[in-house]
């Protein structure tokens, strides 16, 4: 083997992948000296190399690919941990969590987007907004049912978890019969914990046949609006149920019954501009 390149062999990489110093994978890979010495502590790019008397890091020129994508990812405002896993990943998996994290950025943005007119509205006794309120009939129904006291941090969780549980018993019992809804006795936040109460609609003559609570919800009328996925989240929320008290009480009419979000569709698979869900009050 010719003496010249036998390091190279040793090394596992080609003869003409030829070291930088720092200064120059710098100048190529577009990244400050500062940022490569922070990529190298978190394992991101590291140097084939550091000389062990004077500490200067030498790079291959075939790093620079894998440099200048974590740029470019933290361009993205992307955390670094999640670039970690980006840049460990095979190529048709990495795609996936870039569109993956990106998808939840532009999430974040809607309702981010949401909550600044919310904010706004707030701050200028704006008592409008672009959700339209309707009326309606709602008949009987039976509900399978759990009921807890929960504060705001643990209130999508538990929901989440107690749909999963209503709905698997709804299924042994033919099915759901109507959209699932959420009624909140009180109110939620850091303060308070309700009661909330998770409720699934099924064929009636089945009530007997489920291990699972059931009640009758009593036929109603209510006043509505529905949301989008943006718009479902907290504290923009409010402004939905704002918005249907308002009009409950310009139409001369009264609550007279714990309001409720229906939801329907998949919500979590639902994009920012989906409707996913309506903010309810029982009325008369």
């Amino acid at each position: 083997m010719d003496p010249e390149h036998a390091d190279d062999a040793a090394a596992g990489r080609a003869p003409e992948d030829q070291e930088l110093s720092i200064g120059a994978f710098s100048r190529r890979s577009r990244l400050s000296i500062k940022a490569l010495r922070v990529y190298d502590r978190l394992g991101l790019v590291t140097p084939v190399r550091v000389d062990q008397h004077n500490g200067y890091r030498w790079y291959l020129e075939s790093q620079l690919e894998t440099a200048r994508l974590v740029g470019l990812l933290r361009r993205l405002d992307m955390p670094l941990a999640q670039i970690a896993e980006i840049v460990a990943a095979p190529e048709p998996a990495a795609a996936e969590q870039l569109v993956a994290y990106w998808a939840e950025v532009e999430r974040r943005v809607t309702s981010q987007r949401e909550l600044v007119d919310y904010l706004a509205g707030k701050l200028t006794g704006r008592t409008g907004g672009d959700c339209v309120v309707r009326r309606r009939d709602v008949p009987e129904q039976c509900v399978l049912t759990e009921q807890r006291h929960v504060q705001a941090d643990g209130l999508s969780c538990w929901i989440g978890a107690a749909l999963g549980r209503l709905g698997k018993a709804a299924t042994d019992v033919g099915g759901l019969a109507g959209n699932p809804f959420v009624v909140y006795y009180g109110a939620v936040d850091e303060d308070s914990d309700g009661p909330v109460e998770v409720c699934v609609p099924i064929d009636p003559s089945r009530a007997g046949d489920s291990a699972v609570a059931t009640r009758r919800e009593p036929a109603h009328q209510q006043a509505y609006t529905r949301l989008r996925r943006a718009q479902v989240e907290f504290p923009q929320i409010l402004a939905a149920y704002d918005q249907v008290t308002h009009w409950i009480g310009e139409h001369g009419l009264t609550a007279v019954g714990a309001p409720r979000e229906v939801y329907f569709g998949d919500f979590m698979a639902a994009a920012p501009d989906d409707e996913v869900c309506e903010v309810a009050f029982p009325i008369h």
